[in-house]
């Protein structure tokens, strides 16, 4: 059994990783559909924004736990990881986002589901549930697998944009950013 155990937190097969990523997918996904009913039952946003912002914090939990424990991604530098996280995270954000939307407005017009006992707080929560699996399997971790987690090619081109955008390379000694127009 342990070894069992073992091979299935260490492999890398597709079958393994699978799995762990269901894991991961799992605890993110707790904490994206916490924030998101939360906003849309308590405090009453539209779908839409209610969907994106529980996307933004389960994102952020699933990009944790899948650079170590589920793809094992300790050869691919961090800085690389974020930016082509960030890069799948906004396609799903959307796809969550519009296809919750969507479904959620399908329901509301399909009145004979008033008579078996749903109501708009169910509409949103079948939408949720049905939009979320097909984006998480399609989507989410064909892309983890296959591109965010390992090295690849446009790696060089996401570490390039972060040293662009990282400020303190263009600080001079006194912690002023450079202008431009002056001479050094």
């Amino acid at each position: 059994m342990h070894k069992l155990l073992k091979k299935a937190l260490h492999s890398d097969n597709l079958v393994c990783t699978f799995m762990r990523s269901i894991a991961s997918s799992q605890a993110a996904s707790w904490v994206d559909m916490g924030v998101r009913f939360a906003l849309f039952a308590w405090v009453g946003l539209l779908p839409f924004v209610a969907t994106a912002v529980g996307c933004v914090a389960g994102g952020i939990v699933n990009c944790i736990i899948n650079y170590r424990f589920t793809f094992h991604a300790s050869e691919v530098d961090p800085r690389a990881v974020a930016v082509k996280y960030a890069m799948i995270w906004a396609g799903s954000l959307i796809f969550n986002s519009v296809g919750t939307q969507l479904l959620f407005e399908v329901f509301t017009r399909w009145h004979f589901l008033e008579t078996i006992g749903f109501r708009p707080d169910g509409y949103f929560a079948a939408a949720t549930l049905i939009t979320s699996l097909i984006v998480s399997w399609a989507w989410n971790f064909v892309m983890q697998r296959n591109f965010v987690y390992r090295p690849v090619a446009f790696d060089s081109c996401a570490l390039k944009l972060i040293d662009y955008f990282d400020l303190r390379k263009h600080r001079n000694g006194a912690g002023q950013i450079p202008d431009d127009n002056n001479e050094h």
